[in-house]
């Protein structure tokens, strides 16, 4: 037992234990490490649930989108020969615009002459005719720029026409022709669709 007891002795005295005092990085109580087995996953990232972003801003949809105008209100000379006929004859602008806007249930004839039966009888034909920009900014999604439809038309009545009948032509509904000649012309234009060959077609002989 003496013989034991002076070989620990011995041993301490070669390899002192270590204490924090002589060891600065010495852990009392040092963190067991978590044996790594099976598959390991990569640390979740909070913005992010199956590949999807949250918490961040989506675009909006794109019915909801508004568009603008094809042109400005005073661009009248754009399109002079409608800015002249504005000018002498607004219920014929106007007739062609809501017989377009309406798809032909608003007769071209009428609603000229109910524009010019209130323009003498009221001199305000601008309570009838801005109801038919409400429509048209409905139908295309366009803002109710530069003012409300009543006012443009009530302070620029015939430059508020001119707009809108570029704005029908511009997308693709001519109101010169009526509704009626719009629709021929787009059966026309599938009619050559359909007839045309198809692209890359060879004669095979």
């Amino acid at each position: 037992m003496g013989r034991i007891k002076q070989n620990q002795d011995t041993a301490l005295a070669d390899h002192p234990p270590q204490t924090k005092h002589d060891n600065p990085t010495f852990h009392a109580h040092p963190t067991p490490v978590q044996p790594t087995t099976g598959y390991q996953y990569p640390p979740v990232n909070p913005h992010y649930t199956d590949g999807i972003p949250v918490n961040q801003p989506t675009a909006p949809p794109i019915g909801n989108v508004q568009q603008n105008w094809s042109s400005h209100l005073f661009d009248c000379m754009d399109n002079p020969e409608n800015a002249l006929i504005t000018c002498c004859f607004p219920f014929v602008t106007f007739g062609q615009i809501a017989e377009v806007t309406d798809q032909g249930t608003t007769g071209c004839g009428t609603a000229g002459m109910l524009y010019g039966l209130i323009c003498c009888l009221f001199g305000i034909p601008c309570v009838y005719s801005c109801t038919f920009r409400a429509k048209i900014r409905s139908k295309y999604g366009l803002p109710d720029a530069p003012a409300p439809d009543w006012i443009t038309h009530c302070f620029c009545e015939y430059c508020a026409l001119c707009q809108e009948y570029r704005e029908l032509k511009h997308r693709g509904l001519d109101p010169s022709i009526g509704w009626i000649g719009n629709v021929q012309r787009q059966q026309m234009a599938r009619q050559q669709e359909m007839m045309a060959p198809p692209m890359g077609q060879r004669m095979m002989g």
